[in-house]
């Protein structure tokens, strides 16, 4: 018999009223959409199981042969999607993880007999899972969504939301109260916005998770941001920034005093960086105290401090309390008001190497918002070291880009070759079908020498500083997306959401 066969596809389940798919997946036998036709989905290994159930059933579909890894992908889909059975008696320990990842969307396939209670076994294990799965797609970011019907559980994966599964909304309650319970939050509490952190413990290694539940129209909302330990943070090199920036970078951390900034929005991996510039210059013989909301980096060899508001320990009053402690560098988490900015200045100014961040859109703009929070220009000049601006730009997956072209008037408009080696996404099984897979940070550095400080004396606006530094040959992060796009690192609309028209 030769049915027609698909290869490499991502489907979705067509879930038909009047047929048992409990019963068909035990047979291997699925159900899908293809060519606008309700067809039968099989694989070899199991095709005689599959068709002697499907010769049971009243129905007229054609038959599709897909691969093995096609298949397997459509039948969690199926696994998802029952929400209607109990659970299966359970014979392990209610707080082991499930490292298997078949195991664990077999475990939430029945979710809607949860049980009673988030301290029921199943919820255990199914909170675990959720986070076993988002650590294995590589997540910074878990979002827990409650919507009028159902709820939703979405992944940020290289700075993009991906959803990764709808749970019932009654099992989306319980879920949610789990997290509450080992973040040490009030579970009875709906009403108001609730702040937590919780452990867990993956494959032997521990990570923190910061947790925030805020109330929404339809129920509650969770986001947990996933921090990494030490040995997780990446090295200068690692980071992927240009080898001019990296040398420029160990220049600058060369100096015993001075202030080093990082701009960029949120997610765009400044705290990265900060932590980076840290363990390169983490030796015994120096003090390093840190300032941060939240402690992003469990670092074992420097000395952190977290915001808490709520007791009055805020960048400021942390910072003029680290000055007492005789630092040798410091690295403040963001300067956010001109209280912190005015001390974290006269900390640069009297003998301590300071590391910070500010939300800017590009490097030279620091100096405008730096001046607006009532720093006088020629403190500026004398202590800011350098400026880096960075972003975080998805990388195009290499096994399945493909070539393309930019239109002659955009091409025009940036300076670039109509013909050039242009590539855009597509998606595959390698990218989880994103198009995307991994990110690279590009930069623009602003090095504050004495032609900066020219400027800076003369009253130029950091416009005109900016335009001036383009002609003595700053690389802008503009200029380091037109290189990725000519060298088919990333596509034309990556580059442009990153700021490739920034200039």
């Amino acid at each position: 018999m030769n049915f027609p066969q698909l290869q490499d596809v991502d489907l979705n389940p067509l879930w038909a009223e009047g047929i048992d798919h409990k019963l068909a997946l035990k047979h291997s036998l699925l159900f899908a959409t293809v060519e606008n036709q309700d067809v039968g989905i099989v694989e070899r290994s199991t095709l005689t199981t599959a068709l002697n159930h499907l010769s049971t059933l009243e129905l007229e579909y054609g038959i599709y042969l897909v691969d093995e890894e096609s298949f397997v992908r459509l039948r969690n889909k199926f696994l998802e999607r029952q929400t209607g059975d109990s659970f299966d008696a359970m014979s392990t320990a209610s707080d082991e993880l499930i490292e298997v990842e078949s195991d664990l969307l077999e475990f939430i396939r029945n979710s809607q007999d949860l049980l009673s209670n988030e301290a029921s076994a199943p919820v255990i294990k199914l909170v675990n899972s959720l986070f076993f799965q988002a650590i294995q797609k590589g997540a910074s970011d878990i979002h827990i969504e409650t919507a009028e019907r159902k709820g939703e559980v979405r992944l940020r994966i290289d700075g993009a939301l991906k959803k990764h599964i709808d749970l019932d909304k009654s099992i989306i309650s319980l879920v949610i109260n789990r997290i509450k319970v080992i973040s040490n939050l009030d579970i009875s509490e709906k009403r108001v916005p609730q702040d937590g952190r919780t452990q867990i413990t993956i494959a032997s290694k521990t990570l923190d998770v910061r947790v925030s539940v805020l109330p929404t129209y339809y129920g509650e909302r969770v986001v947990m941001r996933i921090l990494m330990q030490s040995d997780s943070i990446p090295t200068l090199e690692d980071l992927g920034f240009r080898e001019d920036l990296t040398a420029q970078f160990y220049k600058f951390l060369n100096h015993s005093h001075g202030m080093i900034l990082v701009t960029g929005p949120t997610g765009s991996g400044k705290s990265t960086t900060l932590h980076s510039f840290l363990q390169h210059i983490a030796t015994p013989d120096k003090n390093i105290i840190t300032v941060e909301d939240p402690v992003e980096y469990n670092a074992d060899n420097i000395n952190q401090i977290q915001v808490n508001t709520k007791v009055g320990l805020t960048f400021a009053s942390g910072l003029r309390s680290i000055l007492r402690q005789d630092p040798d560098v410091i690295m403040i988490g963001e300067i956010r008001d001109a209280e912190t900015a005015e001390i974290a200045l006269q900390s640069a100014l009297t003998g301590h190497l300071l590391l910070s961040t500010l939300h800017t859109n590009d490097a030279t703009s620091s100096l405008t918002r730096l001046m607006d929070m009532g720093i006088a220009d020629y403190l500026l000049s004398s202590t800011l070291l350098g400026v880096l601006a960075q972003r975080l730009t998805r990388q195009l997956c290499k096994e399945c880009k493909v070539s393309t072209t930019l239109a002659p008037s955009i091409a025009q408009e940036l300076n670039l070759p109509t013909f050039g080696n242009y590539y855009q996404a597509k998606g595959c099984k390698e990218c989880d079908f994103t198009g995307y897979k991994g990110r690279q940070a590009v930069g623009e550095l602003f090095v504050i020498d004495d032609k900066v400080k020219e400027m800076i004396k003369d009253g130029f606006n950091d416009h005109q500083i900016r335009e001036g530094m383009k002609r003595l040959g700053m690389i802008t992060i503009a200029d380091r997306l037109k290189e990725m796009l000519t060298q088919g690192d990333t596509s034309y609309e990556e580059a442009l959401r990153i700021g490739l028209m920034d200039g």
